[in-house]
């Protein structure tokens, strides 16, 4: 286990790191909570604003937001910008119990979205000469990762093409996960958890999407420069951008702040399936791989600056966000889809390139063409928030800011 010296130091951090942050149509599922019995609620009417230079792009998101809470998601919140047009709209609820409109201005659990951040800072090391993006990650971390990952690089870490497996956690169903949804994960021992496995795939041989290349690269970012990834992250993106409600939770399993509440399709007590509300609940087993709370404004911000080159410096090492692998994905047999940090799908005709993210009860997502002409920034209370398909409210918003998967022009 790491130093209790050090685990104080990386909880203070991340405590101080919040920035500002204070202390229908469709049936729904029964709802399971902590604080009583759910009312019944009726759907919402969308709370939308904005102007676009092409008309259906209002009527497409307006579309995708209705009918909210329904099955599918409770409440969602979106933010086009660009300079083919800006449009802000929220639907859906804060809570079942109250049935108050969602506050479009929340925070939330952005899941996967934080291994942009992580890019990001490695890229900017990278940039310093403190990083070698074609070096051993054992090199920095020896004692951590065996001789069998030697050839593991820090870029294939963070394309996933290394060939680590995942770690070990306990419980395989969503119930069971949620009884252990308090337990505390080191990072460390995810790593020893992961490299004591046999590797999937020799290192840049395939792609498959996993959280421990992240992992290991939060570990090596405080290995150079000896202080916590979370700090690093704040002084490096948060601050410089004025990102004053994104935060790391570390310990905490709460959302500080004004937040919707997130749902989860499960069993529950009285063996029924139904909603229960999963606001709370630890990401430690994330981290550096997808523990960060933000807001969609924060988020469009750092997505603005990100393709601009004002977090990693135009030139080779922003390309690296922009450049994917030529190999296939381990599962699919495709090419691979994921950059250092981004990924890529073709939509309306055009790359799009960005990040999605999932924890329970929550799903968000950032996307932007390569030029900035459009950007997205999503964040939907999914109540199947880490299932095997996207979300339908998540797809549905995708789909109308960008058009069909290689399909041509915006959806109508």
């Amino acid at each position: 286990m790491r130093n209790p010296r050090r685990t104080t130091l990386r909880a203070v951090l991340a405590t101080a790191l919040v920035l500002g942050v204070t202390a229908g149509p469709s049936a729904l599922p029964a709802l399971a909570s902590t604080t009583g019995p759910a009312r019944p609620t009726l759907t919402t009417a969308p709370s939308l604003t904005g102007t676009s230079s092409d008309p259906s792009l209002a009527r497409s998101l307006s579309a995708a937001l209705a009918g909210l809470p329904s099955a599918d998601a409770t409440a969602a919140l979106v933010r086009v910008g660009g300079r083919e047009g800006v449009w802000r709209g929220s639907s859906g609820v804060h809570d079942l119990v109250s049935g108050r409109p969602a506050d479009p201005g929340a925070r939330f659990r952005a899941g996967s979205v934080t291994k942009v951040f992580t890019a990001a800072v490695v890229l900017q090391l990278a940039g310093e000469g403190r990083i070698d993006l074609d070096g051993s990650a054992r090199s920095y971390l020896p004692e951590l990762i065996p001789a069998s990952y030697e050839g593991v690089t820090v870029r294939q870490l963070l394309n996933h093409t290394h060939g680590i497996p995942a770690a070990d956690f306990p419980g395989t169903t969503v119930e069971e996960w949620y009884a252990d949804r308090f337990r505390i994960h080191d990072p460390r021992d995810l790593v020893r958890s992961a490299t004591a496995k046999r590797r999937e795939f020799e290192p840049g041989e395939h792609q498959h999407y996993l959280n421990i290349g992240y992992t290991i690269a939060g570990l090596l970012i405080e290995r150079v420069t000896g202080d916590t990834y979370e700090h690093q992250v704040g002084v490096r993106v948060l601050k410089p951008l004025g990102l004053r409600d994104t935060s790391f939770p570390g310990t905490d399993p709460r959302i500080a702040g004004r937040h919707n509440h997130g749902y989860q399709t499960m069993r529950l007590d009285d063996g029924t399936t139904g909603l229960r509300d999963v606001s709370v609940w630890g990401t430690t087993d994330g981290w550096a791989a997808g523990d960060i709370i933000s807001t969609t404004a924060d988020l469009e911000r750092f997505t603005d600056a990100l393709f601009r080159g004002r977090v990693v410096p135009d030139g080779p090492l922003l390309d690296e966000m922009f450049t994917l692998p030529k190999v296939t994905d381990l599962k699919t047999g495709e090419d691979a889809a994921y950059s250092v940090g981004l990924s890529m799908k073709v939509l309306g005709g055009r790359e799009v390139w960005g990040k999605t993210g999932g924890r329970w009860g929550y799903n968000a997502a950032v996307a932007s063409t390569r030029d900035g002409a459009r950007t997205l920034v999503y964040s939907v209370n999914s109540t199947d928030a880490k299932g095997q398909d996207m979300n339908k409210v998540a797809q549905k918003i995708m789909v109308a800011a960008y058009g069909m998967p290689g399909g041509t022009g915006t959806a109508r």
